[in-house]
Order: structure tokens, then sequence, then C-alpha cells
């Protein structure tokens, strides 16, 4: 049986930022939108990354 495709981390904060200047544009404020949204993408790259095992050193 095929192992689900995960997303690589790296891409957690692509589409961190992505979202997050969605939302700056909404409120007006795209730069504060685009820090939220590296500040989330780190947060669910954390997430997936000890859900998938992560580093076993």
């Amino acid at each position: 049986m095929k192992k689900p495709q995960s997303i690589e981390p790296s891409m957690w904060i692509a589409i961190g930022v992505a979202l997050g200047a969605g939302i700056g544009v909404m409120i007006d404020q795209l730069a504060i939108g685009a820090a939220i949204g590296v500040a989330i993408g780190a947060a669910l790259m954390s997430m997936e990354s000890r859900k998938q095992g992560g580093d076993e050193s």
C-alpha cells in the first residue's frame, strides 16, 4: 500500500505567507499579515514534523 504523500516542511512557510498576505490585504496591513503568515507557517511546519517523527537524533 502506498504511503500518502505529505507536504515538504518548507512548503508550510510558503502556505503561511500566502494566507497571511491574503489576510493582510483584507485588513489593509500587508506587512503585518505576511509576518503573521510566517509565524503560522513555522508553527504548522513544526507540528507536521513532530507528527511524522521529526529528527530522531
